[in-house]
């Protein structure tokens, strides 16, 4: 029976019509606007079904089918796509199962960009497919893996508006290479999920899609515009007759052991120590998840990129921790930065929340957390966040205590409003009173079926002994069609604006923005997409007078092999009121207009041999600028990426000539999807530091690892008698995941 069953997929779709929303309809070019969006039955099995990445068990025979039909988003938008793909739902009362047969005329030809989890996807061959479980249009659990057997798991918010790549699921796994395709088998435990407890049958929002990288050709089964991905939930399709579903105990416990030994001139507390702790994780409700972390510990995760700072403001460095990472879109207050969209700010711009300012110094070194508790989830109509952490008293930190309040509500069907509260506080020996408060609220509307965007916020701090002006508020519309993008952006930062765990580049300002631009496919040999464009973007003080000023008007040229080409021209204004330090010289007060044109490419990056190069080339302030900025990947094979970076800056400032580089290597290595081996490597030359990170991972069990890392910094030229060792650590960490 076996084995008739397994060439049955293919016998069916030789002779299946395309089928949407259960009518036949033209195999030429539809309108994924206006196309009715298609539906799947998910069918019960009580056959067992093994993981072995060829569908050929009995249960599969009886599931339904999508028959094949997808239409491309990319690079040819509504038409089928060039390869067929078969995808077949089951679930039993532990798993929902996937079972997808992606055919290919040219099976040696597939890419699989690492076996490690949340591999580069848009360097990939991938079959994916997102899942709305609360059926609310907004969002989803977004799961896709390629040819080899990696996994790609997230969360999507907001109607694609943010997406948590840092989510992890238990999800197995299972794929084969065939002499027609590929097959991917995916069994997803109902316990990884949530969704709403329900008396009869049920329906879920479901896309499914699938990259075929040599051609660079994405598509969906509930068809898009080319601006969307399929975790744009407001489009998609619906799985239905989910009947008995039950999530059970829904509690997971995971406890860690942790020894570390650290020493160097400047290492916070040399020595070797022994600790432990845990997390936990419990489904209050289908709809409400509580995590509690107790002597929390992230010495695992990879250490922050070095950057060189071209301007006079503060960087932006983003969270990678994944207990903070995790929901993060429910505490979302922020300028936005959506796919597809040309905004005038973003995230490295403006939150109000940035959780990096938890157990992390302004020099982004560690603070102890001796513990803390998020709640997160929906009632009714309400996304709700609730976060609070306490960290423990540091010879140089003294303890603090962090809380967070976010509600928000949806409107207008993929809509939503909301307020949030931040409060920071000290707690420690000796810390009187201190605290820093924030208050906002914001409204973030999603109108004409996702095309345009119209946010706006306001939020105050408070603080002891500051009276200034503490308010900042925005508003922002932008629109984006397959063919037209614009958005114009006005906001307000007071001068004592100082949300104390947020993050704002540059206060005591007005920021105008405005920008056009264009989309249009010529039909020009090899060329997917032209990409015109103008940006103004105009500061000035609080009493209006013009600080800085940037026009820039550009050009992007997207090739059908997925390389991108961009030339563009930046005609700079900025006054300077006092003596500032740019890239550590003090450039005179003044008045300084100065021009620059930057050529950038970057080539298919899922081939094995890629890359990235940016030319920039002008004045600045007083003097003028050459920046280089390149890099260089190769991918053998799936189990081995290595890539090398390089930033070089000649600058001319106050009659001062110098340079300013930045260099780095990686390599992964992964032995299978459950062993790696990571390096990464910098050298700042403006510090004369070499910055070492190298990471061993054991993926023991589902969600179980083991860690063991060694990071350095160490100066290349040290003074006589000091060895040059700044700090070093040498870390093992091991976790295992107790499911009830």
């Amino acid at each position: 029976m076996k084995s008739i069953v397994r060439f049955l997929p293919l016998a069916f779709l030789g002779a299946a019509p395309a089928v949407v929303a259960g009518q036949i309809v033209s195999s030429g070019r539809i309108d994924p606007d206006t196309v009715p969006r298609p539906s799947l039955e998910a069918r019960r099995t009580t056959l067992p079904i093994t993981l072995d990445g060829t569908l050929d068990d009995d249960a599969w025979a009886l599931a339904d089918s999508t028959r094949g039909v997808f239409y491309q988003s990319i690079p040819d938008q509504g038409v089928p796509s060039s390869e067929r793909t078969v995808v077949r739902v089951l679930y039993d009362d532990l798993r929902l199962y996937v079972g997808a047969i992606m055919y290919d005329s040219n099976p040696g030809g597939l890419v699989s960009a690492g076996l490690e989890q949340d591999f580069s996807t848009q360097d990939s061959d991938i079959f994916g497919f997102a899942l709305d479980t609360y059926l609310d249009r907004q969002n989803a659990f977004l799961f896709a893996v390629n040819p080899a057997g990696a996994l790609f798991d997230a969360q999507a918010f907001n109607d694609q508006q943010s997406v948590n790549r840092a989510w992890e699921g238990e999800v197995e796994v299972t794929t084969s290479i065939t002499d027609f395709g590929w097959i991917a088998e995916v069994a997803v435990p109902l316990t990884t999920l949530r969704f709403r407890r329900a008396h009869g049958p049920q329906s879920w929002g479901l896309n499914f899609a699938r990259r075929v990288r040599r051609i660079s050709e994405d598509s969906q089964w509930a068809p898009l515009p080319r601006q969307f991905r399929v975790y744009k939930m407001s489009r998609a399709g619906t799985l239905t007759s989910l009947e008995g579903l039950q999530q059970g105990r829904n509690l997971w416990v995971k406890p860690f052991l942790n020894g570390v030994r650290t020493d160097g001139v400047r290492a916070s507390s040399p020595g070797e120590k022994l600790e432990g702790g845990f997390d936990l994780k419990w489904g209050i409700t289908p709809q409400l998840t509580l995590d509690v972390t107790a002597l929390t510990d992230f010495s695992q995760v990879e250490v922050d990129e070095q950057q060189i700072n071209l301007t006079r403001f503060s960087l932006f460095f983003p969270e990678k921790r994944d207990f903070f990472l995790e929901n993060d879109g429910i505490f979302s207050f922020q300028d936005n930065r959506v796919r597809n969209f040309r905004l005038g700010s973003g995230p490295q711009n403006f939150k109000l929340f940035h959780s990096r300012r938890v157990g992390l110094s302004a020099a982004r070194t560690p603070v102890p957390i001796a513990g803390g508790a998020r709640l997160t989830g929906r009632v009714g109509g309400y996304a709700i966040g609730l976060l609070n952490m306490q960290t423990r008293d540091d010879p140089t930190h003294p303890g603090e205590n962090f809380s967070v309040v976010r509600l928000r509500k949806d409107v207008l069907g993929s809509s939503d409003i909301g307020f949030m509260f931040v409060n920071r506080e000290g707690t420690g020996t000796g810390v009187g009173d201190e605290y820093n408060r924030t208050l906002g609220a914001d409204a973030n509307l999603r109108l004409a079926g996702g095309r345009m965007l119209l946010n706006s916020y306001l939020a105050v701090t408070d603080e002891p002994d500051v009276t200034g002006d503490r308010t900042t508020a925005a508003v922002e519309v932008a629109w984006r069609s397959p063919i037209w993008d614009a958005s114009a952006l006005f906001k307000s930062v007071g001068d004592d604006f100082n949300p104390g765990v947020g993050f704002v580049a540059r206060s005591g300002v007005r920021q105008g923005f405005v920008t056009v631009g264009a989309h249009p496919q010529p039909g020009i040999p090899s060329v997917r997409e032209l990409n015109p464009y103008v940006d103004v973007n105009i500061f000035s003080d609080l009493g209006w007078a013009l600080e800085s000023r940037e026009i820039k008007p550009g050009l992007g040229v997207a090739f059908l092999d997925s390389g991108m080409l961009t030339l563009e021209y930046s005609a700079s204004y900025e006054r300077l009121a006092e003596a500032t330090p740019i890239a550590g010289v003090a450039v005179p007060e003044g008045e300084y207009d100065f021009g620059a044109l930057t050529t950038s490419y970057q080539s298919n990056l899922g081939r094995k041999l890629g890359g990235k190069v940016s030319v920039t080339r002008g004045g600045f302030f007083d003097g003028d600028r050459t920046s280089v900025t390149g890099s260089v990947t190769v991918r053998p094979s799936a189990h081995l990426f290595v890539e090398g970076t390089a930033q070089r800056n000649r600058l001319t400032l106050a009659g001062r000539t110098f340079d300013a580089n930045l260099f780095g290597g990686r390599v992964r290595y992964a032995y299978d999807t459950r062993t790696f081996l990571s390096a990464f490597v910098q050298y700042n030359e403006s510090t004369d530091q070499l910055q070492t990170n190298i990471r061993f991972n054991l993926i023991h069990a589902p969600l179980s690892d083991v860690f063991l890392v060694y990071s350095e910094r160490r100066d290349r030229d040290p003074e006589p008698g000091n060895e040059g060792l700044v700090d070093r650590a040498i870390t093992l960490k091991v976790t295992k995941l107790l499911a009830f």
